[in-house]
């Protein structure tokens, strides 16, 4: 059923999903789809968990190979994975991560940017040895605002993604981030306070280079 879901929103919306509609084509009594979803949101809120999952393993994926040095390249495959995902799984493009439905249905307290960018968090804590807190999850959460807006512009110009646009967004993810990292010492640090424009810089204003992060801390702001 879900997989008829997935369908069937490419093609007429979430407005225009119902749940006749669905049974039709999963080819089952519309009572079967109401012994296992009240409603059509719910059935969607399914297929988007789902979804969010199958995105998750794609990213453990990508960041267990070595050609990742840096954690800001981790974020840059997540990116990838993103666009990937909107060419390829159907659903995903009308979808997202649930959006269209309603900004909290992957958590009731978060939004659903909010709840991606704590999972990315989450693997990058894991793959590169960061110290998880809230100011990595401010910076991550403000990343992938900004590139989820990108990406849905992107389709919008184009069905397969206005490359122009893509590669726009990748380039602004990676100079944000890059403003966010200082290296004092030996190891980068992902340095400044919320809401000030200085962070990552040096003394000097200078920007960092962006050495590889051996280890990096993310303080609380």
């Amino acid at each position: 059923m879900l997989d008829a879901c997935a369908e069937l929103v490419d093609e007429v919306g979430y407005e225009g999903l119902t749940t006749t509609l669905l049974a039709e084509r999963a080819e089952v009594a519309i009572g079967s789809v109401y012994q296992f979803f009240p409603d059509k949101r719910a059935i969607v809120q399914a297929l988007t968990l789902r979804t969010m999952e199958s995105y998750l393993q794609r990213l453990d994926a990508r960041f267990a190979s070595d050609d990742l040095t840096d954690w800001w390249d981790g974020v840059d495959a997540a990116i990838d994975e993103y666009i990937t995902m909107h060419r390829t799984v159907p659903g995903f493009r009308t979808l997202h991560f649930g959006d269209v439905v309603d900004l909290h249905l992957l958590d009731e307290q978060r939004d659903n940017n909010g709840v991606i960018a704590d999972q990315l968090a989450r693997v990058l804590t894991e793959r590169f040895g960061l110290t998880d807190g809230p100011r990595l999850r401010f910076i991550l959460e403000i990343a992938v605002e900004a590139a989820d807006s990108l990406i849905k512009l992107a389709f919008r110009r184009q069905p397969e993604g206005d490359e122009r646009v893509l590669d726009e967004a990748k380039a602004l993810i990676r100079e944000y981030l890059h403003r966010q990292v200082k290296a004092p010492g030996h190891a980068d640090e992902v340095g400044g306070t919320e809401g000030t424009g200085s962070a990552g810089r040096d003394g000097d204003g200078d920007e960092p280079t962006g050495s590889p992060a051996a280890a990096v801390t993310a303080d609380a702001g």
